[in-house]
């Protein structure tokens, strides 16, 4: 069984709490270091969570060498791999696995691959990657085969491989299929080797795929923004080791940020990407929020103010992120009047509101894109059952505000993205303990 999170809610918050480095940074920037085939590759501030811990195995599965350097910092030396022995099953495990076919494939000219396992937010494809893929050169074979085949994939009845072979990448104009983040980050790494010069179209802008083209051309890559959600890529015969830091995650921030908000304490939140949360920070002070900077990357929030939010729409990069949707949802809970939340991106996006509705929350589901929240509601805890990682942040949330004991079943949803989560919030005043199985 998954450890458990036993939440007292109902306590007034006070104290600091940091932010860490950023989960959507640092896994793509460990997936990178494939492509060094001369000198290691060193990564700091990256957080300690599982996903991070799988990424890294995952690249050990196919020879990378890597060492750890002091509690935050890695160096990997990834100069002799084999790509044929890549771990399917941590593939199968979490959706960030996606991100090695891009380098594997590139510096190796054929790799096969499971589809990836991730969050249970939806219909995932991965048809952006492969179509990119395609556009480049690659040669993409689909095998199907029973849940009997593969019984260590749980989400699906049906699991896949992929084989994809490349000659020599060529570099070409590709438009992808959507804003896809980490669509975006395998053409950045596959195009950083192709023959010539890819334009890249469509392609997602977010903080940390800025972050990872960034690195990329610390190893030796030549990667340019060419206009609004575009890259231009002059390949490179090889790429070699380069020392690069995670940038801190706003998506962890703006969690922080909000749950003092929702909980009407007085917290400070610290090493904050303020430019990375414009949109955001400047709709929770519309919405009455009590949020004032008091330095660079200090934010405190104060429990004053009246809050109304009268709707939000999750959008790619600069808009609100869909991985804020979640904890925007619990703080609509507790905001006057009605709220109308829109998440286009995932259709299982909105199932913790659910959850939510068990402990109280006036929420009618529209359809699996859109609900209307009345506010404010009274919070009772229960057991509530996180189908993913940002559910899993929202849904413990909602246990800090809620009256009475809230049980989160499975915390390893928010392991995933969040590093020791109940002892940082412990340090504000919260009365939570793991209960670990």
């Amino acid at each position: 069984m998954p450890d458990r999170l036993i939440i007292k809610g109902g306590k007034k918050l006070k104290g600091e709490i940091n932010v860490r480095g950023s989960k959507n940074a640092a896994t793509p920037m460990i997936a990178a270091t494939l492509l060094a085939e001369e000198k290691p590759c060193r990564i700091t501030n990256l957080p300690l969570i599982a996903d991070v811990h799988k990424m890294i195995r995952l690249i050990e599965s196919v020879g990378a060498e890597v060492e750890g350097e002091g509690e935050r910092s890695i160096t990997v030396d990834a100069t002799d791999l084999n790509p044929e022995s890549l771990d399917q099953k941590l593939v199968a495990q979490m959706r960030s696995s996606i991100l090695t076919m891009g380098p594997l494939l590139a510096r190796f000219g054929k790799l096969s691959i499971r589809h990836p396992g991730g969050c249970l937010i939806g219909a995932r494809p991965i048809d952006t990657h492969l179509n990119g893929l395609k556009d480049l050169g690659v040669k993409v074979e689909v095998e199907e085969f029973g849940a009997s085949q593969a019984s260590d994939i749980a989400e699906t009845k049906k699991a896949h491989m992929y084989h994809l072979e490349a000659g020599d990448l060529k570099g070409k104009e590709i438009i992808l299929d959507e804003f896809s983040v980490t669509g975006t980050e395998n053409m950045l790494m596959a195009a950083s080797l192709a023959e010539g010069e890819t334009t890249l179209k469509i392609a997602a802008a977010e903080p940390h795929v800025q972050n990872l083209a960034d690195f990329l051309n610390k190893m030796g890559a030549d990667i340019r923004t060419a206009g609004t959600n575009a890259y231009r890529i002059k390949g490179k015969k090889k790429l070699k080791g380069a020392d690069h830091k995670v940038i801190p995650d706003y998506l962890e921030a703006g969690t922080f940020i909000i749950l003092g908000l929702a909980a009407q304490g007085e917290i400070t939140v610290k090493n904050v990407p303020a430019d990375h949360l414009e949109l955001t920070l400047s709709k929770l002070k519309k919405f009455g929020g009590d949020i004032e900077f008091i330095d660079d990357g200090v934010v405190k929030v104060g429990n004053g103010g009246r809050l109304e939010i009268p709707g939000l729409q999750a959008m790619p990069y600069p808009g609100i992120p869909t991985d804020l949707q979640s904890p925007l949802g619990v703080l609509a809970t507790q905001a006057e009047g009605l709220t109308l939340i829109h998440d286009p991106m995932y259709e299982g996006r909105l199932k913790y509101l659910e959850e939510l509705n068990k402990m109280g929350a006036e929420i009618v589901m529209c359809d699996p894109h859109r609900a209307i929240i009345n506010g404010p509601t009274e919070l009772y805890g229960t057991k509530l059952d996180p189908l993913d990682l940002r559910s899993g942040a929202a849904l413990i949330i909602a246990g800090i505000i809620a009256d009475g004991t809230t049980i989160i079943k499975d915390v390893s949803q928010a392991d995933r993205g969040y590093e020791e989560i109940e002892k940082r919030l412990q340090k504000l005043g919260v009365d939570v303990k793991r209960i670990k199985e």
